[in-house]
């Protein structure tokens, strides 16, 4: 009995010696020994919009394919150069710099730095080819966005604002004011757009992007006088102050987000029509994959989010139901098939 049970036990160690020795040769992860980088614009990594959606992708990147994520916050401009080089200091295989404030400092730095590669999210490329621009024709979207909120509204006025009149915020506003007159052309009945008119180019703008700005708490307030029900901001998070106007307004009005589905934060649920999505997250992650897993040759070709290739898109939400989905997805249809003009 004891010989049985030496030999039984010393059988047991064998085993267990065996699996820590396969345990210790399990292949690593596709991405390691990758650096992937970003630095923020203004404001924290968890701004709840540009920076947030960026650094979504970054994460997602290091959970599956194991690179590894450095970063560096901005607090204001003046941080934007020295929090390049740091990561260029860092020996990251990629620098993702986050929004168009950062376009003149990432531009620099790509070309002072040939052997580094960089991505531009929302910006633009000068030329080197060590730089890609990610770009999104919000236009599309836009327009979807426009020809719910008409279809939704009661009082058939509908209402937008941006934060600064820039085309990266503009396309927004004039998708939006397109496609609410779509529902006015098609049904026959009038709709009023208030803070923009795309023809003139000419609306309301709060003059910046600092989150829940009181000069765009005034302007949702002066909206909704106007009788807007549905509202749009562009202009990153402004939607605590306009939910404090419809709240002191004492009207039934929706609002929809921008760059990412806010519905989902528990503080919205309810009050968001839809959010016209500017899909960030996925961009950061398939350029990540396909230089660190996929091994694709970095270039400095642009990428664009459509509706095709869904890069942009209209969160669903309980009001986008029934006959109101169906028809924007024909809507949807139509613009991918070049039938549809989202720019009138």
């Amino acid at each position: 009995m004891n010989n049985v049970s030496r030999k039984a036990l010393a059988g047991v160690a064998m085993a267990a010696a065996s699996l820590l020795v396969l345990s210790g040769c399990a292949s690593p992860k596709p991405g390691a020994g990758y650096i992937e980088c970003g630095v923020s614009d203004e404001g924290s990594w968890t701004d709840k919009s540009f920076n947030e959606s960026v650094m979504d992708g970054m994460i997602k990147a290091k959970d599956e394919f194991g690179v590894e994520l450095k970063s560096a916050e901005s607090n204001s401009s003046e941080d934007f150069a020295p929090n390049l080089q740091s990561m260029i200091d860092a020996k990251c295989d990629v620098i993702i710099a986050v929004g168009f404030n950062l376009v003149d400092a990432v531009n620099a730095a790509a070309e002072a730095n040939p052997d580094n590669n960089f991505v531009t999210i929302d910006g633009w490329s000068n030329g080197a080819t060590n730089l890609k621009p990610v770009g999104y024709n919000m236009a599309e979207s836009s327009y979807l966005a426009g020809y719910a909120a008409a279809s939704y509204s009661t009082t058939k006025v509908v209402g937008v604002y941006g934060g600064v009149q820039i085309g990266a915020v503009t396309a927004f506003m004039d998708g939006f004011y397109y496609g609410a007159k779509a529902y006015e052309k098609e049904t026959g009945t009038p709709v009023t757009v208030v803070g923009w008119n795309a023809k003139t180019q000419k609306g309301d703008f709060i003059g910046g992007f600092a989150p829940n700005d009181a000069a765009g708490k005034a302007i949702a307030a002066g909206q909704l006088a106007q009788g807007a029900d549905v509202l749009l901001p562009v202009g990153g998070d402004q939607f605590g102050a306009l939910s404090e106007a419809i709240s002191e307004a004492g009207v039934d009005a929706k609002m929809i987000g921008v760059d990412k589905n806010w519905s989902l934060l528990d503080e919205y649920k309810g009050k968001m029509l839809t959010s016209i999505e500017k899909r960030m997250t996925q961009a950061v992650y398939d350029i990540v994959k396909a230089a660190a897993v996929d091994k694709t040759p970095f270039t400095g070709d642009a990428y664009t989010g459509t509706l095709a290739n869904d890069g942009t898109a209209l969160s669903e939400t309980e009001f986008i139901t029934g006959d109101l989905k169906t028809k924007l997805d024909a809507l949807k249809a139509g613009i991918i098939d070049g039938s549809i003009n989202p720019l009138g």
